[in-house]
C-alpha cells in the first residue's frame, strides 16, 4: 500500500509539473502546421534526427539558425551529434545549388533531409524544429538561476544581448545570443563551437539531481514551442531512456570537416563553402560507425 500511494504521489506530481509547464508557455508558443516529412529510418537500427533551431518572425517564412543531426544508438546507449554549417554551398533537389539553410526556406523540413541525404548520404527519420523563445523558454526551466559558461570575448553584434567577458551564470536570452554570435576570427566555425558548448551545458543540468525532477515541467514547457513528426509515446521513451541511463560524453562533429571544404564566392549566393562531398560522407559515415578518430571535436 505504502509503495502504491508513493507512485501514485509520483505521478501526480509528474502530472502537475508538466501541465504547470503548459501554462507557462501557452501564450507565446509556435504555431502549430503540419508539415511533409518522409523520414528514412537508419539501416543499422540507430536513430536519427534533424534538430533545428527557427528564426521565426512575424509575416516572414522561418529560416534555420542551426541545423544539426543527432544520433541515438538504442543498442550502446550512446548518442551523437553533426553540426551541419549552413553556408556549405550544396546540390538542393528541383534547384540550383545554394547554402544549405536555403533548403529548408525553399521546402521546409523535407527539402532539407532530402538535401542532407543527397548530399551527405545520411538518412534521417524524425525532425525536431524550437524556436529562439521555445529556446529561452527551456534553458530558464531547467536552470532558473542560469548556466555557467566562460564567455572570451565581448559579444553583442546582432545578439539581441551584451556579453561582457568572464565565467558567468547566463539565462535564457543571455545563452541563446551566446550561441548565436559569430563575429570573431573563426565566424561560423567559432558559432558551432558554441553551441555544442551549449548543448554540452544543458545536457549536465537536465542530468542533474534537480534537472531530473524538472523533467515532467520541461517537457511541459517545451511542447508548446516544439514542431516534430514524433509521436507523443516515442518522444517520452527516448527522453526517458536519456535520463535513466545519463550518458557521459556526446561526440561531436562539424561538417565539413577540416581538409574537406574551401572558402568560395558564388555571384548569386556570396561567400560559401565549397565542400567535397566524398570527404565529407565518409567522415560522416566513420564518425557514425565507431571510428571517434574522425570527431574533430568531442563534447564531454
Amino acid at each position: 500500500m505504502f509503495v502504491l500511494l508513493f507512485i501514485i504521489a509520483i505521478a501526480a506530481y509528474a502530472v502537475l509539473q508538466y501541465y504547470s509547464g503548459v501554462k507557462q508557455a501557452e501564450n507565446d508558443g509556435i504555431k502549430k502546421e503540419k508539415i511533409e516529412f518522409h523520414g528514412k529510418k537508419d539501416a543499422n537500427g540507430k536513430v536519427n534526427f534533424l534538430l533545428l533551431g527557427i528564426d521565426q518572425r512575424k509575416n516572414e517564412k522561418s529560416r534555420t539558425d542551426s541545423m544539426m543531426v543527432a544520433q541515438y544508438d538504442p543498442k550502446n546507449k550512446t548518442f551523437k551529434l553533426i553540426s551541419l554549417m549552413r553556408d556549405m554551398f550544396v546540390e538542393i533537389p528541383g534547384y540550383k545549388n545554394y547554402k544549405l539553410n536555403t533548403a529548408y526556406f525553399l521546402g521546409g523540413p523535407e527539402l532539407l533531409r532530402k538535401t542532407i541525404k543527397q548530399n551527405f548520404d545520411l538518412d534521417i527519420q524524425y525532425y525536431v524544429m524550437v524556436n529562439f523563445k521555445g529556446f529561452e523558454k527551456i534553458v530558464d526551466t531547467v536552470a532558473p538561476d542560469g548556466v555557467e559558461i566562460n564567455v572570451k570575448q565581448e559579444m553583442s553584434k546582432n545578439i539581441g544581448v551584451t556579453l561582457h567577458p568572464g565565467l558567468q551564470k547566463l539565462h535564457g536570452k543571455e545563452l541563446l545570443g551566446y550561441a548565436r554570435f559569430r563575429h570573431d576570427a573563426k565566424g561560423d566555425f567559432g558559432r558551432v563551437e558554441r553551441q555544442q558548448e551549449v548543448i554540452k551545458a544543458l545536457k549536465d543540468e537536465v542530468l542533474s539531481v534537480n534537472g531530473f525532477a524538472k523533467a515532467p515541467k520541461l517537457l511541459g514547457t517545451i511542447e508548446p514551442y516544439i514542431q516534430t513528426n514524433m509521436n507523443t509515446s516515442d518522444a517520452i521513451a527516448l527522453a526517458s531512456e536519456f535520463l535513466l541511463k545519463r550518458p557521459k560524453n556526446i561526440d561531436s562533429l562539424t561538417v565539413p570537416v577540416q581538409g574537406a571544404y574551401q572558402n568560395a564566392y558564388i555571384s548569386y549566393d556570396g561567400a560559401v563553402l565549397q565542400i567535397d562531398k566524398e570527404k565529407n560522407q565518409q567522415a560522416i559515415n566513420d564518425f557514425l560507425n565507431g571510428k571517434s578518430d574522425t570527431a574533430n571535436n568531442t563534447t564531454p
